[in-house]
Parts: structure tokens; sequence; C-alpha cells
């Protein structure tokens, strides 16, 4: 039954009954005047009945505390983690329908995350959802990171009543976005699943924490035994480790670009190195959509989809395609950038990606000096380096004129290593005038460069198809050995960025064996990870199974000469 709230209808732990019979719960809310509406829809793991305020504190007032107009107009009581606010969305004629996924929050289920079972359950999801009597039939899908991970998976396989996505800020390739960079493995996801789903799956009952609003439990009405949990959920950290190529397990948890054909807008985060904005670009590419469009902003990966200017580029969005309101979104140019600049961010419209106006400009790594340079080295030469640690850092001469440099990059690389193997962590980094590095406020950590790239030396295999000179695509379907001292030839991806660069400031490229980090300690930390934030935020790759020793603590040398092997290839962007 119904209840009346805050100008809501409001109907809690709703069921919808899966193809095999588990039953996962909803919370739907809905306009008070009768009709139908169409429907906003999230599916996934971080327990609808768990306030913002409460799961993530941290987050939420750092947020509000620099963006008021996320809190204005609302009682904020139905703020969830990385999910609409149905007070500022129900207003406007939505329906706004949150799942816990199955063995989440109040769902019973066994948990696996992304899996082909979880995404047959959204589909199910939105077809329950499409034919409800306050429905109009028309499903969007609205929400951040997993939320938005999620709704890639979903639109493969094409349920009927989905009619438009907004994904904000969500990876897609769950190998090469997520798992494994550049066939590295990131530790990401294991400590994920202690901090922010162990703590919030069902059965935890009344060990779990209590709805502020209906003071339900959250986690559900049973109290399991600890090792009834573990027997309810996938090992996920080990499942990871254990397909270390792309094999099956992974593409079952990656999208079909070619069956993605849903009207969306794809929003990525320029500072989510890491996670947050490699699928946005690459969807917006690769999806067989013909009605598609691409956002890139920058602070942290919640922010935006919260502030007045993402909640109304969202709003024109999905009234256009689930109310069809001609509000002009059918001009909306494809892309719309916040293109960075070392202070400020400015908005502007372009007509596709990578930038029609790009001006692909390769500067060489020159060994006499450690520099970058638009001109290849004089003669050959070799340059070496502990294979886990800082590596090298090559720098340009300060820039005459202010440069934009907006886009994918990719680094050619010629290398050998005293062992077997060698993992390259690269950096590219801007620095002042007097050689200050300038970091950057990123989706989760503050101190974040301007772009990284990875890459293991023997997956250096390229899909030769799916390659650009701009964006390398690796296969990851083989290992192929080094052999000691012996050069190969390495194309590396780095992902896109954004930065304008100030005259007289420099660029650099460090080629590392370890991950970047800004300084040896920040004191920054957030109430959801492990980690102190040096860098890279959580997105770390320190699991010693995938990096041994033997491996990958050897010397690598940079094979350098008056060919330009070793090079960027940067986009810069002609000045209008």
């Amino acid at each position: 039954m119904a209840v009346e709230r805050d100008n809501m209808l409001i109907d809690w732990d709703v069921g919808i009954t899966m193809d095999d019979g588990v039953v996962v719960r909803a919370d739907v809310f809905r306009p008070v005047a009768e009709g139908k509406s169409p429907v906003l829809l999230t599916y996934g793991p971080y327990a609808k009945g768990l306030s913002f305020q409460k799961g993530y504190p941290s987050a939420w007032q750092n947020m509000i505390a620099s963006h008021p107009d996320v809190a204005f107009g609302s009682t904020n009581k139905y703020q969830n983690w990385e999910v609409v606010d149905p007070e500022k969305w129900v207003p406007l004629g939505y329906v706004c329908v949150r799942v816990d996924s199955r063995g989440t929050g109040r769902s019973p289920g066994y948990v696996d995350h992304f899996s082909p079972r979880e995404t047959r359950d959204f589909y199910q999801c939105i077809e329950w959802a499409g034919v409800q009597p306050w429905s109009n039939g028309n499903v969007g899908l609205n929400g951040i990171s997993y939320y938005a991970i999620n709704q890639w998976h979903v639109a493969s396989l094409q349920p009927p009543h989905l009619k438009a996505m907004c994904i904000w800020e969500g990876a897609a390739d769950w190998y090469r976005d997520m798992t494994h960079h550049g066939g590295i493995l990131s530790t990401f996801w294991a400590n994920w699943c202690d901090m922010q789903v162990k703590t919030v799956q069902y059965g935890l009952g009344e060990r779990g924490p209590r709805s502020v609003v209906t003071g339900a439990l959250v986690c559900g009405d049973e109290t399991l035994s600890d090792a009834a949990l573990a027997r309810n959920r996938a090992s996920f950290g080990d499942e990871i480790v254990a397909h270390p190529l792309d094999d099956d397990y992974h593409k079952a948890r990656s999208p079909d670009w070619s069956k993605v054909t849903v009207p969306f807008l794809s929003a990525a985060n320029w500072g989510g190195q890491g996670l947050h904005p490699r699928g946005n670009f690459e969807g917006f590419v690769r999806a067989a959509s013909t009605q598609k469009w691409l956002e890139c902003h920058g602070l942290e990966h919640w922010t935006h989809f919260y502030t007045d200017y993402g909640r109304e580029l969202q709003r024109r969005f999905f009234d256009f395609h689930l109310k069809g309101e001609a509000n002009g979104w059918d001009d909306q140019p494809k892309v719309q950038l916040q293109v960075r600049h070392v202070d400020k961010f400015v908005e502007r419209h372009e007509a596709d990606w990578p930038l029609p106006s790009t001006r692909w400009t390769r500067f060489h790594l020159d060994p006499r000096n450690q520099s970058l340079s638009l001109q290849p080295p004089p003669e050959g030469s070799e340059i070496s380096f502990s294979a886990d640690g800082d590596g090298l850092t090559f720098m340009s001469q300060p820039f005459s004129e202010e440069t934009e440099i907006t886009g994918p990059l990719a680094a050619n690389l010629r290398i050998s290593s005293s062992t077997e193997d060698a993992d390259l962590f690269l950096v590219f980094r801007v620095f002042t005038a007097d050689l200050r590095e300038i970091i950057f406020l990123g989706a989760i950590d503050p101190h974040t460069p301007v772009a990284q790239g990875w890459l293991r030396a023997s997956h250096r295999k390229l899909d030769e198809k799916l390659s650009r000179p701009y964006r390398p695509y690796h296969s990851h379907d083989e290992v192929q050995p080094l052999q000691p001292g012996i050069p190969v030839d390495l194309a590396v991806e780095l992902w896109p960025t954004s930065i304008v660069v100030p005259k007289g400031y420099r660029i650099a490229l460090s080629v590392r064996g370890k991950d970047y980090m800004w300084q040896a300690s920040t004191g920054a930390k957030l109430s959801n990870f492990k980690n102190e934030l040096l860098g890279c935020g959580p997105f770390l790759h320190d699991d010693p199974r995938d990096r041994p020793r033997r491996l990958f603590a050897g010397t690598t040398t940079l094979h350098l000469d008056r060919e330009g092997c070793c090079n960027i290839l940067l986009p810069v962007v002609q000045s209008r």
C-alpha cells in the first residue's frame, strides 16, 4: 500500500519476481496525481534503505559544502548513493524505481556482480516497470558508476521497454576498463567488495543498519551467520585473479557494442583515471546507437550528477526521449565538454570524438637530458630504470603559447627487460615554469595527474582491427614472454584527457614500474575506501600474486633511436 509523503506516493519494498523464483525488492516513488508517467530505474548493490548521509558521510558533506544547489529544494531524506533524488524528479512527472540487486539490501539471493544472471535480473526489472499501471511504458536508466556500468550490459539484451539511458561515469569493458589495466590486475574490486558490498549484503539483518526513513532493516529481516553470508556471495577478488586474460568470464560481463542501440547520454570524468572515463568514450564511439551524446566534466565523480548543471542536462535528455517533449534536445551537439584548465573548466560543444580539429602531434623521448621534443634524438642510446621503481620522467621545454590537449593519447616505446616480463605505468603530467606539478581534483582522488596508461609487456599483442594510432587496442588473449635483453615495441594506451597548458608551462611523460604517487603522504581518505589517497585513488596494482618479483623486479631499458621509436602521440586541439 502506497504512503503519501513529501508530495510523493511511495511504495516500499515492492517484490519483483525473477524467472528463477527469486524476489528482488524495490522502492517506488511516484507522482500523487493519477496518470501514467515515464520511469527512471536503477538496479544495484548499495542498499536502497541506506541513506547517502549515513553510508557515505564524507562524500555527502564535501559535496553539499561546495555545491549547495545539491541540497537545495529537497528534504534530502530520500538521498541514496549514486542514484537520483526522487524529490527533484517526481515533481517533474517521473516515477523513480530503486531495486536492490540480488543478494544485497533487502533482496535475497547469491551475489555475483555484473554476471549474466544479474544482467537478466536487470532486464526483467525494466520489463516489470514498463507494464505497471503507473508507467507510460517508457523506462529510462540513470545512475552513477555501478548504476551506470550495468546499463551498458543490459542494453546489450535490448529490453523492449528501455527507451533511454544516462550512463554517468560508467565503465564498460570488464577487463580493460575495470579489472586489468593494460593486463595488470587492479586490486580495486576486491577492496570495494569488502567496503561497499559485504557491509550491505542481504542477511546482515539485525547486524546491519536500519533505514532512517522507515526504520526497516536495510539488509533484510533475516540475520545470517558469517559463514552463511560467505556462501551467498562470489569470492569476487579471487575470481578476478583466476582470469588473467580476457576470456569468457570477462566477455560475459562486458557489453556487445553491436547490440547497444538505445538512445543514450554518456557522461565521463577527466579525473576518473582508473575506472570512470574510458568506457564512456568507448561507448560513444563504438555503440551501434544512432542517437548518442557524449559529455565530459571534472570534480568528484558523484558531484555533477546532483548539481543543477548535471541534473538539468539529464532532464532535457529524458524529457525528450521519455516524454516526447519538443525541447530542442534533437539539436544538442553530439559532444559537450567541460574543457579543463589549470584553474577552471570552460564549456564547449563539438561535433564528434575524437575532436575533428585535432592536430595529432608526436613528442619524442630524448635520453640526453630526459626531455620531450618535437624532433627525434640525433643518435640512438639506451637508458634503464628499476622495474619496480619510480622510473624516468621526460619533460618538454616551456610552451611558447597556450596549448590545448584534449582527446585520447598513445605512447610508443621500445623496451627490453632483464626478466621475461615488465609492467609499465605511464603518467602524462603538467608542470609550472618553476617545475611544480599541477594536480587536479579527480573523480575520487584530489591529487590526480593529467592522464595515465598501463601495459604489461607480455600483453603487447594488438587487435589490428580495433586499434587506432591514437588508441591502441590490445587483445589480452595470450601471454608473449620477453626474451631477457631483447627489445620489443609496445603501443600503450593512455586514457582520454583534457588540459589547456598555459604559456610557459611544461608537459612531461613518466615511464614507471609502479603506480604513480604524488607524494608519500597526503592525509586524504574517504569513508568508503581502505587506502590513503596518494594520486591513484583506490585504483592500485600491488597484488603480489599478479606481480611476482622474479618477473617484475628486474631492470627495464628504454631503447631510443634517431627514427623516434619512443614517443607520445598527443591530441593538440587547434585554437578557435
